[in-house]
């Protein structure tokens, strides 16, 4: 397995790069906390599962529902989606993740 990188400064950033980048349909996305890192995998060969490109900053989110504003960069835990407006993702943090282990510890 190979992983690429991208880090971001701040969880901010990295919730900005993937809302500009999720399809025009698509308005909740998942992200990992996990080992003091808020990540997303992203496969770059999907037919192998052997290259996957890792966006990360460092930090950590409280598992749930996070609604996110592009036009302030900003964030806030919500309870439910609601607005077609605004992009959602979801914080889980797994017990245990393979690919992100390896890839955390290639950092």
């Amino acid at each position: 397995m190979h992983v690429e990188y991208e880090e971001f400064e701040s969880v901010e950033d990295l919730l900005m790069y993937m809302a500009s980048a999720a399809p025009p349909m698509k308005n909740t996305m998942p992200i990992n906390s996990y080992k003091s890192y808020v990540m997303s995998f992203i496969p770059l060969s999907p037919a192998t599962g052997e290259t996957y490109l890792m966006l990360y900053a460092k930090g950590s989110l409280e598992p749930g529902i996070y609604e996110f504003d592009v036009a302030s960069k900003s964030f806030k835990k919500v309870e439910s989606i609601e607005r077609a407006d605004k992009i959602y993702f979801i914080s889980l943090t797994p017990k245990r993740n393979t690919i992100a282990d390896i890839a955390i510890g290639n950092l």
